[in-house]
């Protein structure tokens, strides 16, 4: 067994190149602190200062080090795309809970929260970024330029990341994608230094990439490795950690912004970047990828190390019937996929529209109607802490009870939860009880609508086009996100509660109906044997004289 394989799937082709990269990175973020410290004095607003070469210097070291670490994770030659012959996959999903699945499962979920305070962190930097630089919004309607252009770069650059590390995942692998993704976390948290408006946008729009394509490629490789009877309701879980990470963000938010101001929530992105680096050794790379892609030593110490025996047999690979299936974003609109990829964007729109049209303006519109800065804070920390364990249940219903099922109820849940913020508008806020029990509701319901989508799509793909599909389903979502800000951004304002709860309640309705007719049950269910599914089906329809399968 080679030097690679016996690692079990957690080495580097380039290692050197990669910590070197890495340390050049922090280090260039590093040098980017002088100034916001320097600041104190001013409250820590930057607006107006020079770039001094210190920071020069530091954004040089930050190129440097990204492009060396790309290397780092590259590999040297390239492989064959015919999958390994004989090697049971199933393998994989007959093996038994172990420390090392505990180990993946606990290391994705940092990654998951690590990400999604990403775009959660907008909506409590907004009101500090327009009010330093003056741009306009309902806390200072005499700005001309609209603050939405901050969230607005950073769900457009989500949008685009998920298809770039949706890509990325298919072709350079599950593990070396997300390390990517974590080394641009740190780079990008320079965000909270930059005194330019326009150079944040910029940061903004570059962390949106990474922040885009960590969340599909982490519950592919999930959904490749965890047991099947195991598989559904650990990703939920997981995936429902959007409330937690809401819960860190508004706790962060309320302990850190009022001593050292908005940009603190950016630059915790270092720290929490360098941890997601440090564990890699948790993090290795799929045995499924692996096999598809010829790499059978590799392949054998991935499945070793996680109780799978390899069972060589005879027969073709349980992977060779995705050889009709090639490896590109068309194939995920081509029978048998189409459908439920069309399913998937319209609940994934629906789901952006909710998160980025009416959860991202809660703080701003608290504020407008009279709550405090700390207020309204302590407030939406209190909610999602009264959503967070909701989401053990909706984990349990798609695990244990049916994963079609409970994508419809959470949508329907929240459909009728922002149907209450519509009927009272402004006048929600008079009753500080029902206000936090809507804010729980819709925090929750939006949690779970994203905690089952993201592992639905990652189940219902084929491994040659896996990531792929999760970045296409993710980049919907955040699609959803642009066309929410977008309106805001056109209207020069944060829409009024009512306004923007009916904004996603609708698209929600439309979605639900959508993944009704042309989705599948995936509970405990093998991932070729669902893609079996779907292609025989297919076969039968071309056969009957339903059009050529794919």
């Amino acid at each position: 067994m080679g030097a690679r394989a016996r690692t079990g799937g957690v080495a580097f082709p380039h290692p050197v190149a990669f910590w070197l990269g890495t340390a050049a990175v922090t280090a260039g973020v590093i040098l980017h602190l002088p100034m916001f410290f320097d600041a104190a004095e001013t409250d820590y607003m930057l607006k107006g200062m020079e770039v001094d070469g210190l920071m020069l210097a530091g954004m040089a070291l930050i190129l440097v080090g990204l492009a060396a670490t790309v290397y780092g994770v590259l590999e040297g030659r390239t492989r064959t795309q015919e999958p390994t012959a004989g090697i049971r996959v199933s393998a994989l999903d007959d093996a038994p809970i172990k420390k090392s699945h505990v180990a993946l499962l606990l290391v994705m979920a940092a990654a998951v929260t690590i990400d999604i305070t990403k775009p959660t962190t907008l909506g409590f930097v907004v009101p500090g970024f327009s009010k330093e630089y003056g741009l306009k919004s309902p806390l200072n309607p005499g700005g001309e330029v609209p603050a939405a252009l901050l969230p607005l770069a950073g769900i457009a650059g989500t949008v685009i990341g998920s298809f770039i590390w949706g890509w990325l995942g298919d072709r350079i692998g599950r593990r070396a994608s997300i390390l990517l993704a974590g080394i641009v976390f740190i780079a990008t948290s320079i965000c909270g230094s930059m005194p330019d408006y326009r150079l944040n946008l910029l940061m903004c729009f570059v962390m949106g990439l990474a922040a885009g394509g960590m969340l599909p490629i982490t519950f592919t490789l999930l959904a490749e490795t965890i047991p099947a009877r195991h598989r559904s309701w650990l990703m939920v879980l997981i995936g429902g950690d959007i409330a937690g990470a809401y819960l860190i963000t508004s706790n962060l938010a309320d302990w850190l912004e009022p001593t050292y101001g908005w940009r603190i929530l950016w630059l915790i992105g270092l720290p929490s970047g360098i941890l997601l680096i440090l564990l890699n050794r948790w993090i290795p790379e799929s045995a499924r990828y692996l096999l598809i892609h010829g790499r059978r030593l590799e392949a054998q110490a991935v499945m070793e190390r996680f109780g799978a025996e390899t069972v060589e047999e005879p027969e073709e690979s349980e992977l060779a019937m995705e050889q009709g299936v090639r490896g590109r974003f068309g194939e995920l609109m081509r029978r048998p996929f189409g459908g439920i990829s069309v399913a998937l964007a319209l609940y994934g729109l629906a789901y952006g529209l909710v998160t980025f049209g009416f959860v991202l303006w809660l703080p701003t519109n608290l504020r407008k109607l009279g709550l405090g800065v700390g207020t309204s804070d302590r407030l939406l920390a209190d909610a999602a802490l009264i959503a967070f364990p909701v989401i053990v249940v909706v984990a349990l219903a798609y695990g244990f009870w049916s994963a079609k099922k409970t994508m419809l109820g959470v949508a329907a849940l929240a459909a009728a939860a922002l149907g209450g913020f519509a009927i009272l508008g402004d006048s929600v806020v008079d009753n500080r009880l029902g206000l936090e029990l809507l804010l729980a509701l819709v925090i929750m319901s939006s949690s779970a609508v994203v905690a089952v989508l993201t592992p639905y799509s990652a189940e219902v793909y084929p491994t040659r086009i896996r990531s792929r599909g999760t970045g296409f389903v993710a980049g919907a979502s955040k699609a959803g996100g642009v066309l929410g800000i977008g309106i805001v951004a056109a209207a020069v304002a944060p829409p009024t509660i009512a306004a923007s709860a009916l904004l996603g309640a609708i698209p929600l309705a439309v979605a639900a109906l959508a993944v009704a007719w042309f989705g599948i049950e995936t509970r405990k269910r093998r991932l070729e044997a669902i893609t079996a599914e779907e292609l025989a089906g297919a076969a039968e329809r071309a056969d009957s004289g339903g059009g050529a399968a794919p």
